[in-house]
Parts: C-alpha cells; sequence; structure tokens
C-alpha cells in the first residue's frame, strides 16, 4: 500500500536541516504542500534566521512541490499562533505537524546552569507544546490531525551530559500519552519517535564509521508512517541504521503487602522479585493501573 499526502498541508519545526529537512522533502515528494519552519538559530539556540528554511523551501519547489519558509520561534506561542493562521490562509487547512525544532546545551548536571537548562525544556518540551497547542484546534474542527513528537533515547534510558535534554525528551512522551486520549473522538492521532541520526546537533559527537550508518533518511520512514492517514495513535517508534523498533512502558505484576506489612524493609526483602520484569503489563491508561491494584487489594481481602 502506497502512503500518499496529496491534499495534505504538513509543519515542520526545525526543518531547516538534518532530520527535518528530510522530512520535509520526503513529505512535498508525496504531495503534501510544507510549511518549513526553522528559527534558524545556533545548536544552542542562540541567534536567528530564516535562511535555513527558505533554502529548503527553495529545494521543495525545484521539485515541484509547495512550500512556505517560517522562521518563527516554537518557545514563543504567538509566533506558533501565527505560523498556523499563515498555514491556514495559504494552502487552507493543517493536517501534519511534526514537533522537531530543538537545541542542545550538554552539561553535566554539577556545571550546567538553570538557564542552560531552561532554555533545552523550552525548546524541546515547551515549543512541542505550543506548536500543538497553536494547530490544535485547526485539528479538532477539521476531525482530523496527525502530531509527531520527537523524543530520545536520553529521555527514556538516559545519556550522560543531558539532564536537561533528557527531562525534556521524556515529558513529551507524557504529553503524548495525554493528548492521544485528548484527540481520539476529534480524528486526531499523536505518536512520538526516537531518532538516532547524525545531524547539526549531534554530528560531532560521533565516530565517522557509526556516522555512515546514521543518515537522517533512515529515520524517515518511521516519521512518515506515524503521521500518515494509516498512523496509529499513541506509538513510539525508534528510528535509525535501518532499525524501526517499538518503545512501550510497561510494568511487572508487582508484590502485594498485606496490611501490618507495608514497610519499607518489606519492600527491601521484596525488591528481588520487583526487579525481575516477568509476566510484564503493559497498561493502557493511568487510570488502568488504579483499578488493577484496587482490585487485587480487594480479592486479598477477601481471602482473609
Amino acid at each position: 500500500m502506497s502512503i500518499s499526502y496529496e491534499g495534505r498541508v504538513a509543519i515542520v519545526t526545525g526543518a531547516g536541516g538534518g532530520l527535518g529537512r528530510a522530512y520535509a522533502l520526503e513529505l512535498a515528494r508525496r504531495g503534501a504542500k510544507v510549511v518549513v519552519n526553522d528559527f534558524g538559530g545556533a545548536r544552542d539556540g542562540r541567534g536567528g534566521s530564516s535562511a535555513a528554511a527558505e533554502a529548503v523551501v527553495a529545494e521543495i519547489e525545484a521539485q515541484g512541490g509547495a512550500a512556505l519558509a517560517d522562521g518563527g520561534n516554537v518557545t514563543d506561542f504567538s509566533q506558533m499562533e501565527a505560523l498556523a493562521a499563515r498555514a491556514r490562509e495559504t494552502f487552507g487547512r493543517i493536517d501534519v505537524l511534526i514537533n522537531n525544532a530543538g537545541i542542545l546545551r550538554d552539561r553535566t548536571f554539577a556545571k550546567m546552569t538553570m538557564d542552560d537548562f531552561r532554555a533545552v525544556v523550552e525548546v524541546h518540551l515547551i515549543g512541542s507544546a505550543n506548536a500543538t497547542k497553536a494547530v490544535w484546534e485547526t485539528m479538532r474542527e477539521q476531525g482530523y490531525g496527525r502530531v509527531l513528537m520527537t523524543s530520545s533515547t536520553s529521555g527514556v534510558y538516559g545519556n550522560f551530559g543531558q539532564a536537561n535534554y533528557g527531562a525534556a525528551k521524556a515529558g513529551l512522551i507524557g504529553l503524548m500519552n495525554v493528548l492521544h486520549f485528548e484527540g481520539q473522538k476529534y480524528g486526531i492521532h499523536v505518536n512520538a519517535v526516537l531518532p538516532t541520526a547524525a545531524t547539526r546537533m549531534t554530528g560531532d559527537m560521533m565516530e565517522e564509521e557509526t556516522l555512515a550508518h546514521l543518515s537522517p533518511e533512515n529515520v524517515v520512514p518511521a516519521a512518515l508512517y506515524l503521521t500518515s492517514e494509516g498512523a496509529p495513535s499513541r506509538t513510539a517508534l525508534l528510528a535509525g541504521a535501518g532499525t524501526v523498533a517499538r518503545l512501550a512502558i510497561v510494568e511487572n505484576q508487582g508484590v502485594y503487602l498485606p496490611e501490618g506489612d507495608r514497610t519499607p524493609e518489606a519492600v527491601a526483602e521484596a525488591f528481588g522479585t520487583l526487579a525481575k520484569l516477568e509476566g510484564f503489563i503493559e497498561t493502557q491508561n493511568g487510570l488502568d493501573h488504579v483499578e488493577r491494584i484496587v482490585a487485587r487489594a480487594r480479592d486479598a481481602k477477601r481471602a482473609v
């Protein structure tokens, strides 16, 4: 089955280079009208120029596609509102949003300033919320929308020196989980991609042989599937170097502590069992977890 974006309008933030550029070009090749957003700042987020976004628009137009450049800063909600308004005015609708804008200010937590912490969280997490909020009502009114968050293995597994980045990227999984439920009845699907790719942000952190496997184009298939008409919702895919994998948050069955034995010492004694991930459960929402543990407590009381 061929995936087409004919008649669709897509916004890609941070699309002046790297992953965002690769997404924008492939969306356009498949028929989408693309709004190429890029603040044009340095890797740490300082500065700003629309030249990068305009260059990608020129590439799309040279291939016969339709595109619009935007230099808005994702950390400014009013600029994201203006971006959404321009997209609607120019192309008539908004079907897809890929939240890809990002910066890095890597340092150990001991050396990191709180300004550096906030700056990274502002771009990745708050910036994604700003852009999503700006298009949300349009998607609700249309009864259709596809939103993609860009998370990271730094957020779900951790990486040394990336407390700010990891915290923001973990937050995006939480945002995806909640917006999945809120968008369901409006035909809005919300997913996440966790890319491993050599980009302007990461290219100088890796060895040459590693970089050869990590072209941004290797992430594009997962991202475009997750924003397609047939996409699932609340799905996180890791993608890079030719591998696509699904990320899941799971819990084990847990250990029930009887009344009168709910102490730190009891948890310590049970920890060997708690640490094993056997018979794991993939919980569908927070209340499902609550219902499961309360039912277990009720059953235990009845058994006494």
